[in-house]
């Protein structure tokens, strides 16, 4: 009876131990198996980015009508970020993990290094200082973009989120639309194929100032992008993000002048340069009511209703009023854009770019941009300012007549590459913003880069702000961002920062890139020319730069195996021998000239050397000219569709198109420098060397009808190299920065 009691009890015991070992590990997995979806939405971009489970981090979404806010808390090993809405809520984990040291994500790559167990931790409750943090600018979608297909969209939106970005700009997808509409209203799809342009253009047809340039645009290549923004729009919402996407302008293929002979439609004027015209139909013509009207009902029914509609009708393009009525004219155009998205979505808001009122400024008065918003409700119309570190339209526009509006910056231009930024700038214009008695109905703030991948220090920093913008000076900053980025960091290593950081990051916009309607991020990417002798606006301090290049390097060993170190190293030296390169040409020409040919040969020898060298380097970052290329032909389904993506994506990033475009896409890629721009020098070069003085006006026009059909021939000829990494980038960096001391001396 005894034994029988014990054995009961002994399995009782045994029994009662493992039911309570299932509780805690029920308890322990509870928060895994109750999270909402949202909250699994949030907890997947972490497992994608770091491949890990992460069991020990938990979600927590709640309700309330706050402002956004996070809180960050940790206890037993186990962390917890609580938050009212998911981009808070991704935003405040992964601060939380670049703090520690634990996450850093960028466009070249990440690094990962999560701990087992969390250090007890009570963080404060941090509140956005915006309620939206926008992101994108719509030329991205063909600086950056053209060739991206879901992989790489998924990887952007897990940046998006982990950046706090809400309310980002969503254009994919639209020319299925546009293909619809115009169908619906007359013009075929073989009429079409002089309307739309090529894929690395659509952004500027969708925007009205071209048409039918580089194309005709493949059926295959609108129907994935149609299958794409699905996607796009799927995950975003996932995410708690509501995007901006297009709706109608005004702009109309020009058969519906002969369709509509009635209807008010305008040639516009040829925008920076080009033959053709684009046609423009009057808001105030009862048409436009039909034809926006029906775009947004095709939109909605293949994607949704969303909350913001973007109808840019005037991006650099004027609009056309009288003198007499022009006021009254404008509100009406207003008022008509507004209402034709109304009564497709009622309720939803107008989103515009204000970065006509900075470009085109002196049409945009401040009772033409009065008038044009006067007849929109105030909560209905949001505008992008965009341009703040170019232009400085909200001050002039009053903060926009009450109206919603965010402010932002675009930094990066046609997607050129110039390491800069300006973090104290930012910094002081966002403090400046929230205390201004002008800053209006700002609800925002945002980042609107036209191409990304470079810089990314620059954008962890912007998208701070929203959230901390009195927060870390700037070495406290960077140190905490190189730690997570690196994995470790000394002190000679962060003094090299902040002497780069002097040196770089003091530029708030990179301003030789358009000069003297030559675009290019230095002399050595703008089309040659004797004008070019003249230029000498440089933002960087190129010998503040050399010394923190020479520091990162003595103390490079320990970071040796860092990609993201290595990465940055190269960057840096790319800006430097980038701007030494021209100063180097600058001289050359000035010898031939004078007809000291020796001389002038022994430069141009090391002009070579030095872009060779940097050229192999350019490697090792994941964007070259072969990639961009050999992106572009994967997107075709045939052979004659890859050869015809691959011309697209060369023209754009060379030619461009009109007289006033080329270089404005230009980059700092592998197979650029060596393969175009030092054989384009070396042309021009030779012209004047063989000269032997500077060339007449007309020898100068010719040599430039030489170098357009030099560009073009390469466009249609030149096939790429595929992307070379170096095996020895430490070693080679060392030898290519010894190379530039020995020329210095020479050439002082």
């Amino acid at each position: 009876m005894g034994k029988t009691r014990l054995r009961i009890s002994t399995f009782l015991t045994i029994a009662f131990a493992a039911l309570f070992l299932i509780s805690c590990n029920n308890a322990k997995q509870a928060p895994l198996e109750q999270e909402s979806d949202t909250e699994k939405s949030v907890r997947d971009v972490f497992q994608r980015v770091s491949q890990h489970t992460l069991s020990n981090v938990h979600f927590s979404l709640v309700v309330d009508n706050e402002d956004d806010w996070y809180q960050v808390s940790a206890q037993n090993g186990q962390l917890t970020i609580t938050a009212n809405v998911p981009t808070a809520l991704s935003y405040g984990t992964y601060q939380y993990l670049r703090s520690i040291g634990a996450m850093a994500v960028s466009w070249e790559g990440s690094r990962i290094a999560l701990p087992q167990s969390f250090d007890d931790y009570q963080g404060k409750k941090v509140t956005s200082l915006f309620r939206q943090r926008a992101y994108l600018n719509v030329c991205a979608y063909g600086y950056t973009m053209p060739w991206w297909d879901w992989p790489e969209w998924q990887k952007e939106l897990d940046w998006m989120a982990l950046h706090g970005v809400n309310n980002p700009v969503a254009m994919e997808g639209q020319e299925y639309i546009w293909q619809k509409l115009w169908n619906e209203f007359g013009v075929d799809n073989d009429e079409l194929k002089q309307y739309f342009s090529g894929p690395a253009f659509t952004p500027w047809q969708r925007m009205g100032n071209i048409e039918g340039h580089e194309g005709p645009l493949p059926q295959t290549w609108i129907n994935k992008k149609h299958q794409l923004q699905k996607q796009i729009i799927t995950r975003m919402h996932a995410l708690g993000m509501q995007p901006v996407v297009p709706a109608f302008g005004g702009y109309v293929p020009k058969k519906f002048i002969s369709l509509f002979p009635e209807a008010k439609i305008s040639p516009m004027p040829k925008w920076t340069g080009f033959a053709q015209e684009t046609y423009w139909l009057d808001p105030a013509d009862p048409l436009f009511a039909k034809v926006a009207k029906r775009f947004i009902e095709l939109y909605n029914q293949e994607y949704g209703q969303q909350q913001y509609y973007l109808s840019d009708s005037f991006n650099e393009m004027l609009p056309p009023v009288s003198d007499e009525n022009r006021y009254a004219e404008l509100a009406q155009y207003g008022e008509k854009i507004y209402q034709s998205i109304q009564q497709s979505a009622p309720g939803a808001t107008w989103v515009m770019q204000g970065w006509m009122f900075g470009a085109d400024e002196e049409f945009w008065d401040l009772p033409s941009i009065e008038a044009f918003l006067s007849k929109v409700p105030d909560d209905k119309v949001m505008i992008h300012d965009i341009g703040n570190d170019r232009y400085h339209v909200w001050q002039r526009a009053k903060g926009f007549f009450n109206k919603q509006w965010i402010y932002g910056f675009i930094h990066n231009y046609g997607g050129s590459n110039p390491v800069y930024g300006d973090f104290d700038y930012y910094q002081q214009q966002v403090s400046e913003l929230l205390i201004s008695p002008e800053a209006g109905n700002v609800t925002g703030f945002g980042v609107f880069p036209e191409g990304i991948n470079n810089n990314s220090v620059v954008y962890d920093y912007m998208f701070d702000l929203p959230w901390n913008n009195q927060g870390a000076s700037r070495d406290a900053w960077l140190q905490s961002y190189l730690s997570a980025r690196y994995g470790q960091l000394s002190d000679s290593q962060l003094d090299a920062w902040s002497t780069i950081s002097d040196a770089v990051f003091t530029t708030k916009y990179w301003s030789p890139r358009w000069w003297e309607g030559s675009a290019g991020a230095y002399v050595f990417t703008k089309r040659p020319s004797s004008k070019l002798m003249d230029f000498d606006d440089h933002p960087t301090d190129l010998a503040k730069l050399d010394e923190g290049i020479k520091q990162l390097l003595d103390s490079g060993e320990a970071l040796q195996e860092s990609s993201l170190f290595i990465y940055d190293l190269v960057d840096f030296v790319k800006q430097s021998i980038s701007l030494h390169i021209d100063n180097l040409l600058q001289q050359s020409i000035v010898l031939y000239q004078q007809g000291k040919s020796e001389e002038g040969d022994d430069l141009v020898a090391t002009i070579a050397k030095l872009t060779s060298r940097l050229d192999s380097l350019l490697g090792l970052h994941d964007e070259t000219l072969g990639t961009w290329i050999d992106d572009a032909k994967a997107y075709g389904d045939t052979a004659t569709e890859s050869a015809y993506f691959a011309l697209n994506a060369k023209q754009q990033i060379t030619l461009w198109g009109g007289p006033n475009l080329k270089d404005y896409a230009s980059k700092v890629w592998q197979g650029m420098y060596k393969d175009f721009y030092l054989p384009r020098w070396t042309l021009y070069l030779n012209k004047i060397k063989a000269a032997g003085k500077p060339l007449t006006d007309s020898e100068e026009a010719q040599a430039q009808l030489d170098l357009i059909t030099w560009e073009k021939d390469w466009v249609a000829t030149h096939t790429p190299s595929p992307q070379a990494k170096p095996a020895q980038p430490l070693t080679d960096l060392r030898q290519l920065m010894q190379v530039l001391e020995l020329t210095q001396k020479v050439n002082p």
